[in-house]
């Protein structure tokens, strides 16, 4: 992030309020390639289809929240593997391996096209949030592979934030009560099955916007969930949308 906006965060974290603006966003929306990189795929079209390609119903999810609560939405189609757009821009797993083996004039050229641009207009987003209440409420959606490395994650839905915000303790403890009761059949847990503070957007983003006015969680849905009749699915992606619905009620009045 540049000076300007470091300079802009640490202004804004001064200005306190009771009420939040909402931002959806969607990472790994879909699995494309853009034409002159398809080439490289030739050999991994099995892996593009996979949850390795992109987060199947994430953004179904996001574009059901942005609707519900009429809010800014920023999704992302370009797969994962060409550039991971949930990765801070120097991590070792930011593109897969045939990527990885580019020139870096190829892989500058790939950020600069894909990466910057999203994570620029994230930010964009959540200072204009900020501005506008005081206070940025970000829900960045995803969805995890029911079984890894044979281990099978007992979870429905995952809430994934920074233990040492106290904003985010609050919100991931306020929608997993809320989730138990409205869809008590719904496993929910916290931290799971990923850290909240691992490398990804919403930690790119705590690092230049306080606590104060930046509340980030990382929504995962199990997609073993997907596969079940689409009654379930639209009761889970209901659930995921009542239950957001009174936390923010009763959290920013």
């Amino acid at each position: 992030m540049s000076k300007l906006r470091q300079a802009y965060s640490k202004t804004e974290s001064r200005q306190r309020s009771a009420t939040t603006s909402l931002v959806i966003t969607c990472e790994h929306g879909g699995n494309r390639v853009p034409a002159s990189y398809q080439h490289l795929f030739r050999d991994s079209l099995a892996l593009l289809e996979s949850h390795r390609g992109f987060d199947p119903g994430a953004m179904v999810m996001a574009k059901a929240l942005a609707r519900r609560f009429s809010a800014p939405l920023l999704t992302a189609t370009v797969s994962r593997l060409l550039v991971d757009l949930n990765r801070s821009s120097r991590h070792r797993h930011l593109h897969m391996e045939a990527i990885r083996k580019l020139p870096a004039a190829t892989r500058l050229e790939i950020l600069e096209r894909y990466y910057h641009p999203y994570v620029d207009e994230a930010w964009r987003l959540m200072t204009q949030g900020i501005s506008q209440a005081g206070r940025v409420t970000h829900i960045s959606c995803h969805s995890f592979t029911n079984s890894l490395d044979g281990v099978v994650r007992n979870a429905d839905i995952g809430l994934l934030y920074d233990p040492l915000r106290k904003g985010e303790v609050e919100l991931g403890a306020n929608w997993k009560s809320a989730l138990r009761e409205t869809a008590p059949d719904l496993k929910v847990r916290r931290n799971f099955p990923y850290q909240g503070r691992n490398d990804g957007l919403t930690s790119t983003l705590r690092k230049n916007f306080s606590a104060d006015v930046y509340v980030g969680i990382e929504l995962e849905l199990n997609q073993k969930n997907l596969m079940a009749p689409a009654k379930h699915w639209h009761g889970l992606r209901q659930a995921v949308i009542n239950s957001l619905d009174s936390v923010l009620a009763g959290y920013y009045p």
